[in-house]
Parts: structure tokens; sequence; C-alpha cells
């Protein structure tokens, strides 16, 4: 019986997992982002994505169509997201990551929108998720440090639900903020 509800939380884990291409859609969303803005973002992070394959990492999987958004590219429209909101660094750009984690996404999210604790914590409220000062700083540790914690899906889901109520005024259903 354990093992059965372990496999099912496994499963039910991955199925809610939110994708690159999800974060992406959402952000492009909450930003009311343009075709061209888009490219322009993956530009200043240092890739030339064409319209076409924007619109291909945009289109829902079941199109046939739809292309996966890799962390490597991900990672460089976070940094182009940066460079837009804070402005470009002086010197050479960040390189982007090869891998991501939603922990590193939250962080560019957090330094593109130069939120501090209080913000976030806020717009995490606004979607119904409250979390402490505490469980948000464990996000943002180093992954070695004993108080690290994982960043999970729903943490990222919801901030970015509680983002998008914020500054699109876009109504949250209360079914979907512990999702």
């Amino acid at each position: 019986m354990f093992c059965f509800f372990v496999s099912f939380c496994a499963f039910n884990f991955q199925v809610n997992a939110m994708t690159n291409n999800d974060i992406l859609r959402r952000l492009r969303f909450i930003f009311d982002f343009s075709d061209s803005q888009m490219m322009a973002l993956f530009a200043s992070g240092g890739f030339n994505a064409s319209r076409e394959l924007v619109s291909d990492w945009l289109k829902s999987d079941d199109k046939p169509e739809f292309k996966a958004l890799h962390d490597v590219h991900l990672a460089i429209f976070l940094n182009g997201l940066i460079n837009k909101k804070r402005g470009q660094r002086e010197g050479a750009q960040p390189e982007p990551e090869k891998k991501l984690n939603n922990n590193i996404i939250f962080r560019k999210l957090k330094i593109a929108l130069d939120y501090k604790d209080e913000q976030i914590l806020e717009t995490l409220e606004v979607a119904g998720f409250p979390l402490s000062k505490h469980e948000l700083s464990a996000f943002f540790r180093k992954p070695g440090h004993n108080n690290y914690r994982e960043c999970q899906s729903q943490v990222l889901r919801n901030f970015l639900k509680g983002l998008q109520s914020k500054l699109r005024g876009t109504a949250i259903d209360a079914s979907e903020s512990s999702n």
C-alpha cells in the first residue's frame, strides 16, 4: 500500500510540474509581451530566436508545431528579462545556466522585478499561498546550505498567479491557488 502511495505521489508530482514552456507562456501573458518583444528579450540574453521558434515554444503541448523550450533557452530569456527590467550589466553578460531548477528561475524573477522578500510574500498572499519569511529565504540559499530548500512547482506557480493578479488585475480562481 505504501509503495503504491509513493508511486502515485511521484506520478502526481510529475503531472503538476511546470514546464519551461508553461513558464514562458505565463510570463508572456503577465507582462503582455508581443512576439517582437519576446524576440528582443532572447536577443538581449544572447540568443537570436526567430518569430517562428518563439511561436513554436508558446504553442500548447498538443499542437504538432510545439517545440520544448530547453533550460538554456529559458535561462537566456530570463537574463534578457533582467536586462530589460534592471538594465544591462557592463562588461560580459553572464553565461546562461545549462540546467535550471525552480530555485534558479525564482531567483532570476526576483532579480528582474527587483523584489524584496516582503513583495514576494505579498504576491504569494494575493494568490492565496502564504509563506513565512524563513520558508522563502530557504529557496534563495546556496544548495549546500543547511537551510536550503528545493522550490516546488506549486510555489513558483502561485508566485506567477499572484504576479498576474497584481500586474494584470486578473482575478484568480480560489480553486487554482493551491495547485
